[in-house]
């Protein structure tokens, strides 16, 4: 169960409405190790099988005929919705009719995911003020609904317990939740779930003014609208404006037609025309209904073409006849006319983009935004309207500027929200040509200028701090202590050693961290210098070694670009040597005298998962990705991850039931779709801690290093692993034959499966216990002999060419 799923009273929770987004929440609420209840309506009327089969509207499965339907389509997702299969039996299926009383008295907290319609909402919290117990809390996962609205008529004792929460599609995946409080709420209610939220979903949260879209939507749905009716009035196409709104500013690749095409042509025509009335006083809203932006998407719906879900929208996907796929851009000239015609992929570049693009984003705005061309033209279109937009909005959706910024930063994976944006492009100079264009912003950043404020952030005293405009002063940004980073650390901690590959800092408490910092956190032998000071320091006055690094992976394992670079050189005694020291510092680790604390998230692969493998204690990012892969480049573990396998899992009472699982594992190079799939898997071990927060890792990473150092004994390296020898052996390569004979296996897989096989039983000899070293002297023998073959170099190549595995 994750780390933090005791606090807060929150066990059991009734999600109400199983369509999209309530049954995702209900998997999440799972992922989170929660009892769920997944409630919808009773259908009214029977299908044809349902009739052929003789069944009737009391019929059970008749009855829970639609919650079963978005239970399975929620399960069947992909990406998956569940970190893994078993998590689904957490959750209870019923119907409103049948299921909803005992649900709510048995829940301590309630959520409603139904029609997006004020009408049912209010009559639903009708019924949950009678039957929900006086301790639950009842919140909405509106979209847009005014909140007090749907609370409207309740008794001041269902109101204060009542709120928003307003979740992002996928839950598991997107972490901004934005909460809603009305003005009856109990704020102690609101900081309760804001904890619950934080701590036990792995959510991010922002608190928003219940006004219509809350923050993040209201805000890209301004945003989305201004910027593609831009496009269309000045003859771009939909792969120019996503090549110039994505990474290049710092936001997902799906960039603005894309990003339309997964959330539904459909849904953004719908949010524009809903949200218009409800803002009359949007000096902007008009731009929702500019007919430039509404009319291209009209064409879109009336055509039938909503986007991913109905395969095109935006873009089409068409596929050759030899199966290439390509996708062909929405021709907007002829779709504000009403036709839908479709354009080839062009792939725009602009040089004067492409000499800046790898400038740091706070380095690259300000010269994109100066680009005399239509790139820089349409840069500054939409990021001098985001900004003006952010400023006049405030205060109204938000209590200050960071709560928009962080909206726009957890909802739409923007690398710097509005604010921040708006410092790297230089405030001052930005809004004297906003001026000067005619392009009007708040009056409130003006005056923040004339009294000699030139950020929205500023760093004082150590703190970092932004302008608040109602008292036009400089507040402290409020910080979670149990989010921490390695830069942070690095800001404020001694470096004990560095090198280009890792550093190892002193972080307190007698505590070291070692962080990885290459490409990818790719593995090589510049880490063993700094792995070995690390290990001498355990052996003195530190306490204990956490392994962290704020990458956006934990490691991807060996360099494989340095060692394919030795093989074809022929320097065998260098691949030795690299095998040999990571052998030796790994299981120095596993013995060291003090606690060693991994904390991996992301990808942890090949030697990174061994890394993991050796340490004390893993505490593991819910969205954990391990694996030991190295069958996919004709390798096998060679640092320690075979031995390892083995230790864990071959037993003397039943030796073959361990080596299939590992032989599996290794040879079909299993990856966890997550750190509860990891555990299944065996990859983690049972007390292992899962932190749902990737942003908290750090910091339990650090608590159970202290907890472990209290009473710690030194892990024993001898006597401690079953090889099963000469007999098990003969078992194993039987059925690596038999898999080469159904065609598992082609002809070099066969050999890389054969020495994985001898490595596992610990070679030829009769069943014994040995020690830890006798496998990793195996493992070096085998890997050595594997990497000599041009067929594992051929498959180190195309994994490097292309990211893709080579079978031959």
């Amino acid at each position: 169960m994750p780390h933090g799923t005791e606090p807060h009273g929150i066990e059991t929770v009734t999600v109400i409405g199983a369509g999209t987004m309530g049954a995702a929440i209900a998997g999440h609420l799972a992922n989170a190790g929660r009892r769920v209840h997944l409630l919808d309506i009773i259908p009214r009327t029977l299908t044809a099988d349902e009739q052929a089969a003789g069944l009737t509207l009391q019929d059970p499965a008749v009855r829970n005929r639609i919650v079963q339907a978005g239970y399975t389509r929620m399960v069947k997702a992909r990406p998956s919705n569940l970190f893994a299969a078993d998590v689904a039996q957490r959750i209870q299926l019923g119907n409103l009719e049948d299921d909803l009383a005992a649900a709510a008295q048995s829940s301590d907290w309630i959520i409603e995911a139904i029609v997006e319609q004020l009408e049912p909402k209010q009559a639903l919290m009708k019924r949950l003020e009678e039957l929900a117990p006086a301790h639950a809390i009842i919140s909405t996962n509106t979209s847009g609904i005014p909140i007090a609205q749907i609370s409207a008529g309740r008794s001041v004792s269902f109101q204060q317990r009542f709120l928003g929460t307003h979740f992002f599609n996928p839950p598991r995946y997107l972490p901004l939740l934005e909460i809603i409080p009305t003005p009856a709420t109990d704020p102690a209610i609101t900081q309760r779930m804001r904890a619950f939220v934080e701590e036990a979903l792995g959510k991010n949260v922002v608190i928003c003014h219940d006004t219509p879209n809350f923050i993040a939507n209201r805000m890209v749905s301004y945003i989305m609208a201004d910027l593609i009716a831009y496009a269309v009035e000045h003859g771009y196409t939909v792969e120019e404006v996503d090549a110039l709104t994505g990474p290049l500013l710092g936001r997902p690749r799906s960039g603005t037609f894309r990003l339309n095409d997964v959330v539904g042509i459909d849904v953004w025509a719908m949010i524009a025309r809903n949200l218009h009335p409800l803002i009359p006083d949007d000096a902007d809203r008009d731009t929702l209904i500019a007919p430039a932006y509404l009319t291209v998407l009209q064409t879109l719906i009336d055509h039938g073409h909503l986007g991913s879900k109905s395969d095109q929208g935006f873009y089409q996907t068409q596929t050759t006849p030899t199966g290439e796929k390509s996708f062909w851009g929405l021709d907007l000239a002829a779709a504000r006319t009403g036709e839908v015609v479709y354009q080839p992929p062009q792939n725009p570049t602009w040089p004067e983009v492409e000499a800046v693009q790898r400038l740091p984003l706070a380095e690259r705005l300000p010269k994109l935004v100066a680009l005399q061309n239509p790139a820089g033209q349409l840069l500054w279109h939409t990021l001098s309207h985001t900004l003006a937009y952010a400023a006049a909005r405030f205060p109204e959706i938000a209590d200050n500027l960071v709560d928009i910024d962080r909206a726009m930063q957890w909802g739409f994976a923007w690398e710097l929200g509005p604010f921040a944006l708006w410092d790297a492009l230089d405030v001052a100079a930005t809004t004297a040509r906003m001026t000067n264009e005619g392009i009007s912003f708040a009056p409130w950043v003006q005056r923040m200028l004339e009294q000699g404020h030139t950020t929205f952030y500023r760093e004082h005293k150590g703190m970092k701090q932004v302008y608040h405009p109602p008292t036009e002063r400089y507040v402290d940004v409020q910080q979670d202590p149990r989010v921490q980073t390695v830069a942070a650390l690095k800001a404020r901690h001694p470096q004990v050693a560095g090198n280009e590959a890792a550093t190892l800092l002193e972080i307190g408490d007698g505590l070291l961290l070692l962080e990885f910092h290459t490409k990818m956190n790719a593995l090589d032998s510049a880490l063993f210098p700094i792995l070995e000071s690390a290990i001498n320091q355990l052996h003195g006055s530190a306490s204990g070694l956490i392994i962290a690094n704020d990458g956006p992976h934990f490691s991807v394992g060996a360099n494989l670009r340095a060692l394919l670079s030795y093989a074809e050189a022929g320097n065998w005694a260098a691949i030795d040597l690299l095998i040999a020291q990571g052998q030796a510092h790994l299981l120095a680790l596993r013995a060291a005298p003090k606690p060693v604390v991994a904390a991996p998230f992301q990808r942890v692969l090949g030697g990174g998962a061994e890394i993991c493998l050796a340490a004390h204690r893993v505490v593991a990012h819910a969205e954990t990705a391990i694996g030991l892969v190295e069958f996919n480049v004709g390798l096998i573990p060679g640092w320690g991850g075979c031995k390892e396998m083995v230790r864990r899992h071959v037993r003397a009472d039943a030796p073959l039931d361990g080596l299939r699982h590992v032989m599996a594992l290794i040879t079909q190079a299993k990856v966890s779709a997550s750190a509860h799939d990891a555990k299944n898997l065996g990859l983690l071990a049972a007390d292992d801690r899962v932190v749902m927060h990737r942003d908290h890792l750090i910091h339990v990473a650090r608590e159970t290093a202290l907890e472990l150092a209290q009473q710690f004994t030194p892990t024993a390296t001898t006597g401690n692993i079953y090889a099963a020898g000469a007999e098990a052996l003969a078992a194993l390569q039987e059925e690596i034959h038999a898999q080469a004979q159904n065609g598992k296996f082609l002809e070099h897989d066969v050999i890389i499966a054969t020495a994985l096989a001898h490595v596992l039983c610990g070679g030829k000899n009769a069943a014994a216990v040995c020690n830890e070293q006798d496998i990793l002297d195996l493992e070096r023998q085998h890997l050595l002999q594997l990497i000599r073959t041009p067929a594992t170099q051929e498959r180190i190549r195309q994994i490097l060419a292309t990211g893709k595995p080579l079978r031959n």
